[in-house]
């Protein structure tokens, strides 16, 4: 053992006599551990057991940062448990689900007492002894309920703690900062602010009334025990995203890491320039290695999955069971009724869930069209004189899928462009990151829509889960058909021979062959709003989003429906869609407290970028 690590182990070793058992680090050391490297597993471990410990240094073996001295950092929390942490479980997964994923789903149900500091790897021991002195200092002070008032702002939903009860927090978390600058020479800075336990943070505004009730649910009762509980995470990673591993992956070369399912990967976004597509530069939390790994053998996890549990400090109930079960039956002497039960033992959260359930419309217009850039002419520009399709710019698609009538059917029915392709992919992203569900998906029978659509579900990780329900009633208006006849369009059939994943079953509410030529604008309007009403009512218990991708009039056509607004003005209408970008979107939202739609604030932001010229070198370098 070098000198250095004796006079570690000495110190360590002075702080455990006294203890008749040997100590979880003597047994690492009979193992033939250095002292750092043991005592660093233990932290990583939370000093639970020998065998993890081992288990965590042999996995680690290859970890290039091993014989790092790299501290963990640790912070306090206040963490409900029993009937409440069950309620609070039950919020987090219906808020989740009906209101897709915000900040607090980052961590568990909790009340900050301390923020994150860092501790020596072998002052671990002495935290463990400040949580319990401070413990001590205010068990016979701590309240026996901790009154929680619910708080709601537009970006913000919890309960605070006020009065004395939060007093006696306070103290606890100071006492606790105080003995850890004492005993481990750790600098804790405890929380000075409105004590508060999160419920939802930076949520979309126009889910704060669904939240706000999902909340008054919760039924802080007086019998909840509260846990101060101490965890630990690894400060290098604090910034980076987290992934879960899904499926089993075996390297293929040198610099690929290993998974297993259930693997945790540390991902920084900000160092992805080397990777390829569909693939990710990560560091593995369960060996240390770093290497690629593709990204669809994961999910997002959350961030405080990898956070290691330590030591707890409960706050004993002052009313024990003999004592609830005379002030019950004193209840009952003073007349006064035990709460309702619910039909079918439903809880409070399971019987209000029938009366929030919403409704949401996300109407999108497709991407970018090839003839939108390279004009009408556009198909003579990719075709050879022998009838095959070639690439004359990069903007033009890789390839057109086949047609049983041939190439001219795409002069009046053109796909997306390449940018097209880019920029649905990019709200398909977009829409992943922010946790929308998307149960249900409809399309104009116009190609660039059902494209737009397939790109789309494919960044959602849905193209084999959603099946496209192609609705011609919302195709475009046909008075501005550039052809004097409704183009020849793709059928469902084809559509999937084509390998686009589009139900057959589904019975549209105007049907393909219903389509007039050069029809007025009411008839347009009024196609519109059946086809509307009709995707709606054909997903009635669907609770997330019902995805509509039309064309930019569709934006007004099929909303306006819902909103009980009269149709546009017919002069209007042009100089409105002119305005409405690729993948322009409006959302909406059912309320059903008040019977009615409401238009909101789109899932995510608006895509805008400039236009790009074609350039000829020629012209640019010889000047001709």
């Amino acid at each position: 053992m070098a000198a250095g690590e004796t006079q570690l182990y000495a110190k360590v070793s002075n702080r455990l006599k006294g203890h008749s058992v040997p100590s979880l680090l003597d047994s690492l050391l009979g193992m033939g551990f250095p002292v750092h490297t043991a005592l660093k597993a233990l932290a990583a471990t939370g000093r639970k057991t020998v065998e993890e410990a081992s288990n965590w240094l042999h996995c680690h073996c290859n970890d290039p940062s091993l014989d790092d001295p790299i501290p963990q950092e640790y912070a306090l929390f206040l963490c409900p448990t029993g009937s409440l942490l069950e309620e609070l479980q039950e919020f987090w997964r219906e808020s989740k689900r009906q209101c897709t994923k915000n900040r607090a789903h980052e961590v568990f149900p909790h009340i900050t007492l301390c923020e994150f500091f860092t501790c020596e790897d072998h002052k671990v021991d002495c935290l463990y002894e400040a949580l319990k002195r401070a413990g001590d200092g205010v068990l016979g002070s701590f309240p026996s309920a901790v009154p929680l008032v619910l708080h709601s702002s537009v970006s913000y939903l919890g309960f605070f703690v006020n009065d004395s009860p939060a007093d006696v927090i306070r103290e606890f978390a100071m006492t606790f900062a105080t003995e850890a600058s004492i005993l481990a020479d750790c600098t804790v800075k405890p929380c000075t602010k409105q004590l508060h336990l999160t419920l939802a943070h930076k949520f979309y505004p126009h889910h704060q009334r669904a939240l706000e009730q999902l909340a008054r649910a919760i039924r802080p009762g007086p019998g909840c025990q509260w846990t101060a509980a101490l965890y630990s995470r690894d400060m290098r990673f604090v910034h980076y995203q987290t992934l879960r591993a899904l499926f089993q992956y075996k390297p293929q070369n040198m610099d690929e890491l290993t998974l297993r399912p259930g693997d945790y990967i540390f991902v920084d976004p900000t160092q992805q320039d080397e990777a390829s597509e569909g693939w990710a530069i990560g560091i593995s939390h369960r060996t240390g290695c770093r290497g690629f790994l593709p990204e669809n053998y994961t999910e997002r996890a959350s961030e405080c999955d990898t956070w290691v549990r330590h030591r707890t400090y409960t706050f004993s109930l002052a009313m024990d069971l003999n004592s609830r079960k005379d002030s019950e039956a004193s209840n009952r002497q003073n007349g006064e009724l035990p709460p309702p039960q619910t039909p079918g033992g439903m809880n409070n959260m399971q019987a209000l869930q029938a009366s929030i359930a919403r409704r949401s419309v996300l109407v999108v217009r497709h991407g970018e069209r090839v003839d939108q850039v390279f004009g009408k002419s556009w198909l003579q520009q990719c075709l050879t004189p022998d009838g095959k399709y070639y690439r004359p710019d990069l903007n033009f698609p890789c390839s057109l899928p086949r047609r049983r009538s041939g190439f001219k059917d795409f002069e009046n029915d053109p796909p997306l462009s390449s940018c097209g392709i880019f920029q649905s992919r990019m709200a398909g992203e977009a829409l992943l990151d922010s946790g929308v569900s998307i149960t249900s998906v409809f399309t104009s029978p116009a190609l660039r829509c059902v494209q737009t659509a397939k790109h789309i579900l494919e960044e959602l990780k849905l193209e084999k889960k959603v099946k496209i329900r192609v609705e011609p009633g919302i195709f475009e208006w046909t008075r501005w058909e550039a052809s004097k006849s409704i183009p020849n369009l793709l059928t469902p059939e084809e559509l999937n021979e084509a390998d686009f994943h589009v139900s057959t079953n589904y019975r549209p509410a105007v049907p393909l062959a219903s389509l007039m030529p050069a029809e007025n604008y009411e008839a347009y309007v009024d196609r519109c709003a059946v086809s509307a009403i009709r995707m709606v009512s054909t997903c009635p218990q669907d609770l997330g989003v019902i995805l509509i991708v039309g064309h930019g009039s569709t934006l007004d056509s099929c909303t306006r429906p819902l909103l009980r607004l009269p149709p546009q003005d017919c002069r209007d209408l042009a100089q409105l869609v002119r305005k409405i970008p690729s993948l322009g979107m409006c959302f909406c939202e059912e309320n059903k407290e008040e019977g009615k739609w409401e238009l909101l604030n789109p899932p995510v932001k608006t895509l805008t970028h400039g236009s790009n010229s074609a350039f000829n070198w020629r012209n640019w370098v010889l000047g001709s």
